[in-house]
């Protein structure tokens, strides 16, 4: 018997927001599925839950995704600050660039539905 290979996929703020808010299209993402994401996604995470529901929802949700933060170290910043200057024009966030550039080095799709990434490679574009 083969065991099926654990798909991983980076989730960033956007693709979060979305399970959260329970968007039907997301639902594929909720199983069955390795998530990688970083402590600056659980931040812009944590503002936004905070914002539009209280701390104890920030709360909840930080906790729930802590485990699957990946460490972001000095060459992924530099890599991801040429990735953002080389693609000035589309406006990229810190956060986000950082979170591709992860992604593309580690052959794990980009989990986003942001309009920015909808016709790069490597990315699991979903609204």
């Amino acid at each position: 018997m083969r065991m099926e290979e654990e798909i991983i996929l980076f989730y960033d703020t956007y693709a979060f927001l979305e399970i959260i808010n329970g968007n039907p299209n997301y639902k594929g993402y909720l199983k069955n599925i390795g998530i990688a994401t970083t402590k600056l996604n659980l931040m812009e995470l944590y503002y936004r839950l905070y914002i539009l529901h209280g701390i104890d929802k920030a709360e909840f949700y930080y906790q729930k995704y802590k485990p699957f933060v990946i460490e972001v170290d000095d060459s992924l910043i530099k890599k991801a600050m040429i990735f953002k200057a080389e693609n000035k024009s589309k406006d990229l966030s810190y956060v986000d660039c950082i979170g591709y550039v992860f992604a593309k080095e580690n052959k794990i799709k980009f989990l986003t539905g942001d309009n920015q990434f909808e016709d790069m490679e490597n990315v699991e574009f979903v609204k």
